[in-house]
């Protein structure tokens, strides 16, 4: 079955546009069509403290992929692009990235597992992941709240 996977990407660390685009050409070859894109918006990081802003940008990519095995195509693109470094310290905290890539929603699903929660459990609370993808998707709504994105 095909599926619209929104995905946003975020980088904070190194040439942050770049990693970026790096992340967009791996999932466009292992994931799927990647059929619209945000403009690049900068924020600042969510849930630690940092001086690094990131560079967000969000992504519509159709796919015949299954969930879990979009999730770990994911992780396997993080993995590469961050040099094997994790983005969580020794304690769970999050550190600064080249690259973090979150599934945002897929299509209207609901996706309540211990390894993947559809929509994104922080979706509304986080205007990097809202604003862009509203820009792709505006006709989007929550499908448990209703709830647009704007």
């Amino acid at each position: 079955m095909r599926r619209t996977y929104y995905l946003n990407y975020g980088s904070n660390l190194g040439d942050r546009e770049g990693n970026l685009w790096a992340a967009d050409l791996r999932v466009s070859i292992d994931i799927g069509l990647v059929v619209a894109r945000s403009k690049v918006v900068e924020s600042a990081p969510w849930g630690y403290d940092s001086d690094n802003p990131y560079l967000n940008m969000a992504v519509a990519v159709e796919s015949f992929c299954e969930p879990l095995e979009v999730l770990d195509i994911i992780h396997e693109i993080e993995r590469e692009l961050n040099g094997g470094r994790s983005h969580r310290d020794a304690d769970g905290n999050y550190l600064d990235r080249i690259i973090d890539i979150d599934i945002m929603a897929i299509g209207s699903e609901v996706i309540d597992m211990p390894q993947l929660q559809v929509p994104h459990p922080r979706l509304m609370q986080r205007d990097f992941f809202r604003l862009p993808f509203a820009e792709i998707a505006p006709q989007w709504r929550h499908p448990v709240t209703g709830e647009s994105l704007i």
